[in-house]
C-alpha cells in the first residue's frame, strides 16, 4: 500500500481575504516622498502576508492538509534595485518565528518555488547573480522560520539558450557554485518546454539532488519515456532524505491549451500514475497545481473516496492498495 498526502499552492479559494501575496508597485514606492515611511509600509504589508500565511496554515490543519507551498511574494519588492540595502528580516523576525513554530508543532511539509526568472542555466552573469540572490532570500525565509532542510525550494533547470546540451552543463557547473546551505534546500523539477523528466533526472543524479516529477509537464514534454518507468530512478534521488518523494499534479486546461493548468484535477489520469507506482512507493506527497487551489484538493478527495482500492486516511490523505 502507498500513503498519499495532497497539498496546494500559496492561495486559498476557500478562505476569504487571506492573500499572502499583497504587494506595492515600484512606481507607488517611488512616489512616496518619505523613503523611510515607504519602507515601513512595505514591512507592514509583509507582516500582513506572513499573518495570512499563518491563517492558511491554520485552515490547512483544520482540514488535515499536511503539504503546502508558500507564496514567493511574502516580502514585496525585496530584491528590487530600489531597495538594494533593505533588510526587512529584523522587523519580521517574530512573524517568521511564529510561522515556523506552527509548522514544527503540527509537522507540516512546506516549500517555496522561486519564480521563473531564477535561472541557473543562464549565460548572463547579471541574471546568474540575481538568481543566486533570489535563492538566498528564499532560504533565508526558511531559516528565519527555524525550519530544517526538509523545507525545500524547488526550481527548474531553465532555458536552452539555443544549445540545450551546453546549457545543461552550465546549469550543473553554476549549481555547484551555490553554498551548501542553499544546495541542501533545493529540488529540481522537469518543465513543460525545455528540460524534460529524463534530462532533469540526469542532472539530479549528477548533483545528488532530489527530483520533483511534474506529471503534467511530462505529458506535454517527453521523448517517449513513460513516467512510471522513470519512477524507480526518480524515487532513488530521495533516498537520503527524511521526507517522502514529492510530485506535482495538474491537468491540461484544454486540448488547444494543453500546457496551462485547469481549474481542477482530472482524477483518472492522476490515479493511473499513482496506481502504477504504488507497489514500490510506501509514501508520496502530491502538490496540486490546479487553479482552484484548496477547492480543487477538496473536490479531488470527494472523487477519490468513491474509487475502488482507495481508502481515506484523513481529509487530505489516502491509502492506495496495490493492484
Amino acid at each position: 500500500m502507498m500513503i498519499v498526502r495532497f497539498g496546494y499552492v500559496a492561495m486559498s479559494t476557500v478562505v476569504k481575504n487571506a492573500s499572502p501575496s499583497k504587494t506595492m508597485t515600484a512606481t507607488i514606492f517611488s512616489s512616496i516622498p518619505d523613503r523611510e515611511a515607504a519602507i515601513r509600509k512595505l514591512e507592514r504589508i509583509a507582516a500582513e502576508n506572513l499573518h495570512n500565511s499563518l491563517r492558511l496554515l491554520r485552515h490547512n490543519r483544520a482540514h488535515h492538509i499536511h503539504v503546502y507551498r508558500f507564496s514567493s511574494k511574502l516580502i514585496p519588492l525585496i530584491g528590487h534595485d530600489l531597495l538594494a540595502n533593505w533588510d526587512p528580516y529584523p522587523q519580521l523576525e517574530d512573524s517568521f518565528a511564529e510561522l515556523g513554530a506552527y509548522i514544527r508543532e503540527h509537522e507540516m511539509r512546506v516549500s517555496f518555488h522561486p519564480d521563473h526568472y531564477t535561472v541557473l542555466s543562464t549565460p548572463s552573469k547579471d541574471i546568474l547573480d540575481k538568481s543566486y540572490a533570489d535563492l538566498d532570500r528564499h532560504v533565508r525565509m526558511l531559516e528565519s522560520m527555524g525550519l530544517d532542510e526538509t523545507a525545500k525550494c524547488n526550481i527548474h533547470m531553465g532555458g536552452a539558450y539555443k544549445n540545450k546540451e551546453e546549457s545543461a552543463l552550465r546549469f550543473i557547473t553554476q549549481f555547484r557554485h551555490l553554498s551548501d546551505r542553499i544546495r541542501s534546500r533545493l529540488t529540481l523539477e522537469n518543465d513543460d518546454k525545455t528540460f524534460n523528466a529524463l534530462e532533469t533526472l540526469h542532472a539530479c543524479e549528477q548533483l545528488h539532488v532530489p527530483m520533483v516529477l511534474d506529471i503534467h509537464h511530462h505529458a506535454v514534454n517527453n521523448n517517449g519515456d513513460d513516467a512510471a518507468s522513470l519512477w524507480p530512478r526518480i524515487s532513488k534521488t530521495w533516498e537520503n532524505q527524511t521526507i517522502p518523494p514529492k510530485i506535482h499534479a495538474s491537468s491540461p486546461k484544454s486540448e488547444k491549451d494543453p500546457r496551462s493548468h485547469a481549474d481542477y484535477i482530472h482524477t483518472p489520469e492522476l490515479l493511473q500514475f499513482l496506481h502504477s507506482i504504488a507497489a514500490q512507493t510506501p509514501r508520496i506527497d502530491v502538490m496540486i497545481e490546479a487553479k482552484m487551489k484548496d477547492e480543487a484538493l477538496f473536490r479531488l478527495m470527494g472523487e477519490l473516496k468513491t474509487e475502488p482500492g482507495i481508502e481515506l486516511v484523513d481529509d487530505a490523505t489516502v491509502m492506495i492498495n496495490n493492484k
